[in-house]
């Protein structure tokens, strides 16, 4: 049998055929109608940050012509951010996959049709599995797929192709909070509301700057009525350290100390909520006892900041009614990160400072979908965000998926940089990575990029075949991106929200779920996800799975309702009414998800960073978002012109002018910036918002992570970005 699918001919059973010319869901090819469509409007979620703002898409003839931000979703309330209303100029640039690629005998990438890509990709990593073992081929996921593909993924990959390990790209931005999290409350759940923004009357910053990676939280705290102090503990004076009433500029790394100083003086002072700790928590007495050892006078000194302002925090916290504590990528991304972001939560038990309107310990979330795949991407937790080890759990997943109970593994496999170790041991030989750029984002990138390269067979499913880790593909698999799919996304509130497949796929590019199903059939393990047909069939899977849960999702209904409701919060168990837009928080009740309803202190000594600052590496690189224009590798938002132009024009290292007078630099000079992983050459800006002894560069340029020093925290196993020792030399230009 011969069938045609546009341009691409192929010989088979016809299964193929029929999955590529399937058009419901929004699977790639054969996706828009052609009849006339009239001219209308729909609501979706915006695909970059994990604030998740409603867009509204202007369609015309059934794909979308234009973005505004939605005025009537709860999250935005008609507000967007430079890139939300770019969101669309990324799907047409000009180097979009648009056929599969793969490496020919002369080294380089060549179109191939779908089941040669298929067959290729089968064979390659069987082959790799047979000679080698199971374990010896592996999986790099990402935050940026919907929860229905990023299920797919981790079941295919583990109860299909009898991958053994597999993780996703959010161990880059969220594995601290994580731990952090199911240690202290016994499940991954982030406590609040967005609402908790407006309502707080005091509100903590520790290594957030959410004016540039999240305007519209910063909005929501703008528009805060209750005349809030705004805190905010970073060593760079930041944008939001500008717009804050106070600001913290510690030195780096010694968060963890400053925190336990202020929970030292709130224990000396009594200013503590006895009633809740006896009544909700558990080691508040070890805890106590712990920070008795953090005076003010003994730590103040080692953070360079002053007594009195640690003693005025905590005065604060005391005095206020309704305090809030925030966090990002400063805390998450270090190497002590777990324990920093407990002491946050400590603050927040020890003065009863959650569950009630304006107050908790919020991490917020990086990726637009960093939930969906800490829940259900099988990866780091078993679907549905159950225990690997519990028989009990791989039952129930047994029974919803219909898979053998010998195919579920009793533990997750390895972390990312423990997978990035095993292809150095030769233990991983082939790679399958979807959706991330690794050799552009991952910790000491030149180390990276070599480890890639020594691969048997690297797969890259991505929407592009420019990025860093394509280059180095073997095999490129082209993939749809958001707005060209139909999925759900989980955001930093816990609110679940639609994408939508507002423009068609270019060339023969397919969603990520598509391949998958192509990829299942191709090896043989297609019966086992018979039953996955479309996203929103295989949603129906995944609230089965949840059911119990402490982010049970059995009470949405479909698409419909969550596109009627503006998006849902979990939990919603079944029965449950939800009002549109509700903002809800969990821990009202005081009960949390451990075993005996009680969150838990948990705290440890601090430890100083793996790499020490000193000659002939004076200053300590601090790295973060540099322009609410641009996001991550910049592999989307780099397509837009506009957001080009709103970003900083050249590459450049943010240096203290008294700093930069000592090694006789002046504005706009070249520099050279050396660790001992390497060296690049940046434009110096000088500005007083870094602090003497550190400069600062941004983590959307690539050059960025040929300094970074791979360190990790040791429960998380998430890299520390925000720390490693560099030199600084005038140059007369770049010497490329």
């Amino acid at each position: 049998m011969r069938a045609r699918v546009g341009d691409m001919w192929h010989s088979r059973d016809g299964k193929l055929t029929q999955l590529l010319e399937r058009a419901p869901g929004g699977f790639g090819l054969g996706q828009v109608p052609r009849q006339r469509v009239p001219d209308s409007t729909t609501t979706l979620v915006c695909g970059f940050c994990s604030t998740g703002c409603g867009l509204t898409a202007h369609l015309r003839g059934g794909s979308a012509v234009n973005l505004t931000p939605a005025v009537d979703y709860s999250v935005n309330r008609g507000m967007a951010c430079p890139k939300g209303w770019e969101a669309l100029t990324p799907l047409s640039a000009p180097d979009r996959a648009l056929m599969p690629l793969l490496r020919n005998a002369s080294g380089e990438l060549e179109e191939v049709r779908w089941p040669t890509a298929l067959d290729r990709f089968v064979r390659r990593f069987q082959a790799i599995q047979k000679e080698h073992g199971p374990q010896a081929v592996a999986f790099l996921g990402t935050g940026q797929l919907p929860i229905e593909e990023l299920a797919f993924l981790g079941t295919l990959a583990k109860f299909g192709m009898g991958m053994q390990h597999g993780d996703a790209n959010t161990r880059q931005c969220m594995a601290t909070a994580v731990v952090a999290y199911k240690e202290t409350f016994g499940f991954d759940a982030p406590p609040y509301t967005y609402a908790d923004l407006e309502e707080s009357d005091l509100l903590v910053f520790v290594g957030s700057n959410p004016c540039i990676a999240h305007p519209i939280l910063w909005e929501r705290v703008v528009r805060n009525q209750r005349k809030p102090e705004v805190v905010v503990i970073d060593p760079r004076r930041t944008e939001t350290a500008q717009a804050a009433t106070r600001h913290l500029a510690l030195r780096p790394q010694t968060d963890l100390e400053l925190l336990y100083a202020v929970a030292h003086v709130l224990v000396r002072e009594g200013w503590i909520d006895h009633a809740f700790i006896g009544a909700h928590t558990t080691g508040y007495d070890g805890f106590a006892a712990h920070v008795a050892g953090f005076a003010p006078t003994t730590v103040a000194d080692r953070c360079g900041v002053a007594v009195e302002d640690i003693e005025n925090l905590a005065r604060l916290i005391h005095t206020r009614r309704r305090v809030s504590f925030w966090w990002t990528m400063g805390v998450n991304q270090s190497h002590q990160g777990v324990r920093t972001a407990q002491a946050l939560i400590a603050l927040a038990l020890m003065t009863g400072n959650i569950g009630k309107p304006g107050t908790g310990a919020n991490s917020i979330t990086g990726q637009c979908n960093a939930m969906g795949s800490r829940l259900f991407s099988n990866t780091t937790s078993l679907i549905g965000g159950h225990a690997f080890d519990d028989q009990a759990a791989r039952a129930k997943v047994s029974r919803v998926l219909g898979v053998e109970d010998g195919r579920i593994q009793q533990r997750p496999g390895l972390a990312y940089d423990q997978i990035f170790e095993a292809v150095a041991r030769g233990e991983v030989r082939g790679l399958w990575i979807v959706g991330t750029n690794p050799a552009h984002s991952w910790i000491n990138q030149r180390d990276a990029r070599e480890l890639l390269a020594r691969l048997d067979f690297l797969v890259v499913q991505d929407m592009y075949t420019t990025t860093e880790t394509a280059r180095l593909a073997h095999l490129v698999l082209p993939a749809a991106g958001w707005g060209e799919k139909d999925g759900v996304f989980i955001n930093s509130e816990r609110r679940l929200g639609l994408i939508k497949q507002v423009r068609r796929a270019p060339g023969q590019a397919l969603s990520d779920f598509r391949i998958f199903q192509l990829l299942a059939d191709a090896w043989g393990c297609g019966d086992l996800f018979a039953r996955w047909r479309s996203p929103e069939v295989v949603f129906g899977l995944l609230k089965e799975l949840s059911r119990g849960q402490p982010c049970d999702i059995t009470g949405v209904g479909g698409y419909k309702e969550l596109d009627d409701h503006g998006g849902v919060q979990w939990p919603v168990r079944v029965g449950e009414v939800v009002e549109q837009g509700a903002e809800r928080r969990l821990f009202a009740d005081g009960r949390f998800f451990t075993p005996d309803g009680r969150a838990r202190f948990v705290y440890e000594t601090p430890r100083p960073p793996a790499e020490t600052v000193r000659t002939p590496y004076p200053f300590a690189l601090l790295t973060g978002r540099g322009s609410a224009s641009q996001w991550h590798t910049e592999t989307r938002t780099g397509k837009s012109e506009v957001l080009r132009r709103l970003a900083p024009a050249v590459e450049h290292v943010e240096i203290h002018p008294d700093d930069a007078a000592l090694y006789g630099i002046a504005p706009t000079d070249w520099v050279r910036m050396s660790s001992r992983r390497g060296s690049v050459e940046l434009r110096a800006f000088l500005t007083r918002g870094v602090p003497r002894g550190s400069v600062f560069a941004a983590m959307h340029s690539v050059q960025t992570n040929v300094l970074t020093f791979a360190s990790f925290d040791p429960y998380s196993r998430q890299p520390a970005y925000k720390h490693c020792a560099v030199a600084i030399e005038r140059i007369d230009g770049p010497s490329r």
